[in-house]
């Protein structure tokens, strides 16, 4: 088994009514992108997604948690308005010169079909409740998502 299989890529946490995670990265994109996967596994098993749809994002926010909440926010929007599950994401964040961070992502997903894909929990919003980006031994970003 490849030792990088052997990482923790995200988990869960107990918070009522709504679904809590800490995602990790050996760096802050590959955390993202682990957010990502975790959002998404609490709406379908993400191993059945077969990444046939690409799409392409670029986000600009003026901190890392805005960035976090920006781009959570933006998948569940392509999620709901066009029936889209993603599985495989790409992530570069960037430092642009007035303070800001870029963020530019390759997503790989399906559409959405309940025949294929198991039906979890419906997620209606990211919140910044709690939020936290902490870099420690690679970096963790916890969220709390409104479901």
């Amino acid at each position: 088994m490849d030792k990088k299989e052997n990482i923790t890529k995200f988990e869960f946490f107990d918070v009522t009514a709504d679904v809590g995670f800490r995602a990790y990265g050996a760096s802050l994109d590959e955390s993202f992108q682990n957010a990502a996967l975790a959002m998404f596994e609490v709406m379908t098993d993400t191993t059945h997604i077969n990444p046939q749809v690409q799409r392409n994002i670029t986000l600009e926010s003026e901190d890392l948690q805005a960035l976090l909440y920006d781009w959570l926010s933006e998948l569940l929007f392509i999620h709901d308005y066009e029936s889209l599950v993603f599985s495989h994401f790409k992530v570069k964040i960037t430092k642009t010169d007035d303070e800001t961070f870029t963020l530019h992502a390759e997503l790989g997903g399906d559409t959405f079909q309940q025949t294929i894909h198991e039906v979890r929990d419906e997620v209606k919003a990211v919140t910044f409740h709690l939020m936290e980006i902490k870099k420690e031994n690679g970096f963790m970003v916890q969220v709390i998502l409104d479901t």
